[in-house]
């Protein structure tokens, strides 16, 4: 059954896909889509899909499959045709095979999307394509043949996946009134639009050094994934219609490029063998995983150990558990998230001190690695050693300014050390970069309001709350 959050973005998704022109050079939309939409009008109604995006059950916050997503769209986004755009990748927890993209440059990717790709660079194909949406300004163009007033509906669709988690009906109401009707009067020029994101998608691929012939490949993949789904397609034939013409057009432009051999990184065996352990039973997991090694039905035999690795962890099965890890310690060059799962392994046997040598090893060889600097943090805390969880966080904060989960931890330990301005300081950054200004001014004033802190610290919070109130004024005010 589809989650609330995957059936809003659907039907949001379903009322913004759309389309372009197959000429041989690509339109220039000019003023048209800018008076329309203006660069502020997207990034507020991103921010307000991004505001639901961080706080959502439904949203994957694993930092590792997080990370490997963020890191692959903006090598494609860096070989794109608008590098000043901003791109926000997230993972949504849904074993449909899906894909989308939002205004503002949000684009959203199923877990079922990622597994059931055959190679990176059938993801990466996806990937390339939703940034084609997002880079040819295809909903500017739905806006520029109908009413101004079309860009409150749209608004309102963005709105309404906010309310989904405590009113899913009132939201799913909201999109259907604000959506129908765009959506009927929309279908002749969807295809359009699809083969301009194909064309964009297969440019952004071959210019960033992937193989152009996943495209067609992924378009097989979806085909029999129609097939095996009691005559309902999957969900991204259902926002982005695959048509005999589409499939050719493609195909033709691929026989015309160089063919190029790929292999998969490390990475991406890696996030898919975790998320192939994540979920089911884990039991039935681990007989898969047991098979596979087996029977050698794998690409990658250091991932499918490792994801047999994560799977057995679920189940606290730790004899075969260590017989793994110290497989993966001989056979499999050294990675970052196989010295995350070694590190968590410790925590899970409430083995503390092994743990921190372990963690603190792995950050001398990977300083940078957000898992890591997450799991040592939590550690610490975890053993009330705030001053080190703070040391760490304060250390590596400069590595991911924006980061909330920085901030989140920092007000955690101090909460713990009783300092009252410093805890709502940091809060109040946490609730600002996920985009919830609301919150942070409330938790700000909170600061200042604190009986604590020094003269120095209370100057700092005094100007941020002038700030943020500054910012919340204006956020409220109409975009033009």
């Amino acid at each position: 059954m589809k989650s609330k959050f995957t059936i809003i973005i659907f039907t949001l998704v379903s009322a913004l896909s759309l389309s372009y022109a197959s000429a041989n050079e690509l339109p220039d939309l000019g003023d048209v889509s800018a008076t329309v939409m203006s660069p502020l009008q997207e990034q507020a109604i991103a921010e307000q899909i991004l505001r639901e995006v961080a706080v959502s059950d439904d949203v994957l916050q694993d930092v590792e499959v997080t990370d490997y997503l963020q890191a692959l769209g903006a090598r494609l986004v860096a070989n794109g045709p608008d590098k000043r755009q901003k791109f926000t990748f997230f993972v949504v927890k849904d074993n449909t095979i899906n894909a989308f993209a939002m205004p503002g440059g949000v684009i959203g990717v199923h877990t079922g999307l990622i597994l059931a790709a055959n190679s990176e660079s059938e993801v990466a194909s996806v990937l390339g394509h939703e940034i084609g949406h997002v880079t040819q300004h295809h909903l500017a163009r739905m806006l520029a043949s109908q009413k101004y007033d079309t860009l409150k509906n749209i608004a309102g669709l963005a709105l309404a996946l906010l309310v989904a988690r405590s009113n899913p009906q009132l939201a799913s109401g909201a999109m259907t009134t604000v959506g129908a009707a765009g959506v009927q009067n929309q279908l002749d020029y969807t295809r359009e639009h699809e083969r301009e994101a194909d064309r964009i998608g297969l440019q952004i691929l071959n210019s960033g050094g992937f193989d152009v012939r996943a495209m067609p490949a992924f378009f097989n993949t979806l085909q029999r994934g129609s097939r095996f789904s009691e005559g309902s397609a999957p969900s991204f034939l259902r926002t982005h219609p695959l048509t005999s013409e589409r499939i050719a057009d493609v195909t033709n432009r691929v026989e015309q490029m160089p063919y190029r051999q790929v292999a998969d990184s490390v990475e991406f065996q890696y996030v898919r063998a975790k998320l192939r352990a994540t979920y089911g039973v884990p039991e039935t997991v681990i007989a898969v995983f047991e098979q596979n090694i087996r029977e050698h039905r794998y690409s990658n035999e250091a991932a499918e150990h490792y994801g047999l690795a994560v799977a057995l962890l679920r189940k606290g099965a730790f004899p075969q558990l260590e017989q793994e890890l110290a497989w993966l310690k001989k056979n499999a060059p050294p990675h970052a998230m196989i010295e995350s799962l070694s590190a968590r392994v410790e925590v899970a046997r409430n083995n503390p001190q092994q743990a921190a040598k372990k963690y603190a090893a792995a950050l001398e060889r990977y300083p940078d690695n957000r898992a890591l600097i997450y799991g040592y943090a939590e550690h610490f805390l975890a053993m009330n050693q705030t001053k080190d969880a703070v040391r760490l966080i304060l250390g590596k904060q400069s590595l991911y300014p924006d980061d909330p989960y920085f901030y989140d931890l920092l007000a955690k330990a101090y909460t713990m050390q009783n300092q009252v301005l410093l805890s709502h300081q940091a809060q109040s950054e946490a609730y600002y970069r996920k985009y919830d200004l609301a919150r942070a001014v409330e938790q700000m004033d909170l600061a200042a309001k604190a009986n604590d802190g020094d003269f120095y610290q209370k100057s700092i919070v005094e100007a941020r709350l002038k700030q943020l109130r500054q910012m919340l004024g204006d956020e409220k005010k109409p975009k033009s």
